[in-house]
Formats: C-alpha cells, sequence, structure tokens
C-alpha cells in the first residue's frame, strides 16, 4: 500500500492545528466556504434529480420483448449480425455491480475532496454527489470550478487494491469470440481501466480504450464525448454494439444507430450505482437489450454467429 500523506503542494495545502486546511476561504466557491462553516444550507447542494429515463410500454420494432437470456444463440444473433465493432464500458459492466472496487473508488474521490479542501466526511459527500450529477463526473465538475490537475486526481482516486477481482477466462473466452473489434469507452482513465482488464485477464481482449482524458474531460453521455470516440477509432456507430450498466449512457449511442445492451446486477445481486442511475419498470426505449449476466449474453451471440468453434477452442487452450 502506497503511503496517502498528503504531499506538500499546492493541491493538498498543509493542515492547520485542527486539522482544516489552510487555504483562503475567499479563494474558494461560497459552497466550500458555506461547507466548512459546518452548513449544508444555502449552499445549492441539493441539486433537482434527473428526470426518470422514459419507459417503453412495447418494444422497439424488429427488437424481441422477452429477455435476452431468454432467446436461442440463432434468434439472438440476429440483431448482432451486422456489428463488427464491440465497444464496453468497464465499471460495474466487465465486472459486477456487487463488487467491491467502485466503492473504493467512490471513497477515494470523498478522501480526495476531504484533503483539498479541509472538509469533513458529510460534506465532502454532498460536494462529490452535486458535482457528480452537475457535470456528470466529480473530475469535470473540480476541474471548471476550481482548476485542479486531473492528473493528480485520476492517480489517486484510482489508487485503490483490485486483488478482489479474479480472472474471469469464461468472460475473455465469450469477448474473444465475438467476430470484430473490441473496445473500452470508460469515464475513468486509461490507466485504471488497464489495471482492472489485467486483474480481470481481459487486456489481450480488446484493441484500446478510450478514457476520460482522450474525451478532454467531457464524460458520458455527452454526445461529443461519443463523436471524439467514433473519430479516434474510425467507428461506425451502425456497425457496433455498445454494452453499458448506465441507461443514460446510451441515449447517444442509440441515436446514432448502435445496438445497445444494459448490463444490469444479477436478480438480488449487490448493486453500488447512484440510485439515480438505476432504471426501474420497463425498458427504455434507447436500450435494445437488458442482461445480467455479460458473460453467457455473449456467448449466445458468439455461439450462434459461429464463434462456437473458436469458443470450444479457448476452453481446450485454458483448460
Amino acid at each position: 500500500m502506497k503511503d496517502q500523506t498528503r504531499p506538500a503542494n499546492k493541491l493538498f495545502p498543509p493542515l492547520d492545528a485542527e486539522g482544516r486546511a489552510s487555504a483562503d476561504l475567499h479563494n474558494l466557491s461560497p459552497n466550500i466556504a458555506s461547507l466548512r462553516n459546518g452548513s449544508l444550507n444555502n449552499t445549492g447542494l441539493h441539486p433537482t434529480p434527473p428526470k426518470p429515463l422514459p419507459d417503453a410500454a412495447s418494444p422497439l420494432p424488429g427488437m424481441p420483448s422477452a429477455a435476452p437470456e431468454a432467446l436461442t444463440s440463432p434468434a439472438l444473433t440476429t440483431h448482432f449480425r451486422h456489428i463488427d465493432t464491440w465497444v464496453f464500458d468497464l465499471d460495474n459492466t466487465l465486472y459486477p455491480a456487487g463488487s467491491d472496487l467502485w466503492p473504493k473508488i467512490d471513497q477515494r474521490i470523498t478522501l480526495y475532496l476531504i484533503r483539498l479542501f479541509g472538509l469533513d466526511a458529510m460534506s465532502s459527500r454532498a460536494l462529490q454527489k452535486y458535482y457528480y450529477q452537475r457535470y456528470g463526473t466529480t473530475l469535470r465538475g473540480l476541474v471548471v470550478d476550481h482548476g485542479i490537475s486531473f492528473e493528480d486526481y485520476l492517480s489517486f482516486v484510482h489508487d485503490i487494491d483490485r486483488s478482489s477481482l479474479a480472472p474471469n477466462h469464461s468472460l475473455a473466452a465469450a469477448i474473444n469470440a465475438l467476430p470484430g473489434r473490441k473496445l473500452i469507452l470508460t469515464n475513468g482513465s486509461r490507466d485504471h481501466a488497464l489495471r482492472t482488464a489485467e486483474a480481470l485477464g481481459l487486456v489481450e481482449m480488446f484493441e484500446d480504450i478510450f478514457d476520460i482524458v482522450a474525451a478532454d474531460l467531457v464524460p458520458k453521455p455527452e454526445s461529443a464525448t461519443y463523436r471524439r470516440f467514433f473519430d479516434k477509432h474510425g467507428v461506425d456507430p451502425k456497425s457496433s454494439a455498445m454494452f453499458e450498466d448506465i441507461a443514460q449512457n446510451l441515449i447517444v449511442p442509440h441515436e446514432n444507430g448502435m445496438t445497445t445492451t444494459l448490463v444490469v446486477p444479477e436478480p438480488g445481486g449487490a448493486d453500488h450505482r447512484e440510485a439515480f442511475e438505476i432504471t426501474r419498470g420497463a425498458r427504455p426505449p434507447h436500450v435494445h437489450f437488458v442482461t445480467s449476466n455479460l458473460e453467457r449474453f455473449l456467448r449466445e451471440i458468439a455461439d450462434g454467429a459461429g464463434g462456437e468453434a473458436k469458443l470450444r477452442e479457448i476452453r481446450l487452450t485454458s483448460d
């Protein structure tokens, strides 16, 4: 474990005798000043929750209404027959939403704000979630409002223990059996994606990673991020599929012609996503498929697309 002692620099100013940062309150926003004075009132940290995603009373034209897991391989493959590029979110998608990985990152973000502003944990948490809902990521809010170093932030919040992740050879085989290119599109950092994919045994499956820095710190679900991604990697959205755990992040991909799949937790499983990120009720119209088992879902696609022999070969090689 790395030494987490606060470095003596302008990002983390020295603490005073009471353990608070000695930065001048006048250089901070009114919200931060109010928080440091011990009040959550009149700070603006109670944003209106995003409007709920629209529900679909009936399936999209040409899309099945049954749960994708219940489809046979040929039926499922029909909807992915034209796909030559497979795009995956990272966190809570390539590993289960019940994993302890995201809570560790979430806690590091809170700690970052505590150290940056000298706030107590509750106020830091409120500010963190305010920035997240307003800007799409806490990072973007801190960069826009306070001009922090995004490199320092990303290094700090992703400095976590990944030993709880085990290699997922079955998922690796299913991804490898898909015909075409495979890419990761994440609101996290490239280093975090590489380390996490390596821990999962998936790093060799992917051609490249498009991270928050490549997106100029503009996160999903902003349309500019997807345009940058399409342009940089030469992706034709109409022949691409997107796998993501947050339904809102599939709106723009759907509008651009991507085949979209929402990855949700197993029934009864833990879910560390924010309440406003969780889609309830009927499948939203911009989500073509929903699966709670990504590995099985991809195997169904690969088997029906002629990937069964490749999967069998990979299984024999890994035995």
